[in-house]
Formats: structure tokens, C-alpha cells, sequence
């Protein structure tokens, strides 16, 4: 009895170990181009770069005053598109999903 107890301990332990090692892998990088129309100068994707590269998560921001978005590439475990757009908004310059 005592030993059939310990296989299911020990499988238990194996399944909580194979979970530990799994769930990191279901996060994943993502890029989303955002529209920033209110970019009026040279100075603005400065700023629209400082705003969104602050967001934890944030690994690579582009942003193109020319076409007037910011391509960014993120951890969508740690951050989601709202808050990439509102980081935007506190900045000055919101911004949507570009379609």
C-alpha cells in the first residue's frame, strides 16, 4: 500500500514538473502594428518610443513618422495590446490597432 501511495506522489511530482517547464512555452512574442495618427512633428515618435518601450514586456519598438505607426514586438504574457495603446494615450498620442 505504502508503495502504490509513493508511485502516486512521485507521479504527481512529475506532472508538476512537466507543467513548470510547459507553461512558460505558451507565452509567446507577438507584433502588432499600431496607428499613431496624432504624430504632427519629428520630435512626436521620440516620445511615442519612450512611452511604449516602458511597457513591461516591450522587447522591440519601431516607430515611422512617415507612416504614423509604431510596429512592436511583446511578450503577451506580460503585456497586452491595451496597455501598449494606453501607454500611447498617457503619452499624448493614442493610437489604435492598425487593420
Amino acid at each position: 500500500m505504502r508503495e502504490a501511495r509513493y508511485a502516486g506522489t512521485k507521479k504527481l511530482f512529475a506532472s508538476l514538473a512537466l507543467v513548470a517547464v510547459v507553461a512558460p512555452v505558451l507565452a509567446a512574442t507577438q507584433t502588432v502594428t499600431l496607428s499613431v495618427p496624432g504624430m504632427t512633428c519629428a520630435a512626436c515618435p521620440i516620445t511615442v518610443k519612450k512611452s511604449i518601450s516602458k511597457v513591461e514586456g516591450v522587447s522591440k519598438t519601431d516607430v515611422n513618422f512617415d507612416k504614423r505607426e509604431a510596429v512592436v514586438t511583446f511578450d503577451d504574457a506580460k503585456t497586452n495590446v491595451q496597455k501598449l495603446t494606453k501607454a500611447t494615450e498617457d503619452a499624448g498620442y493614442p493610437s489604435s490597432v492598425k487593420k
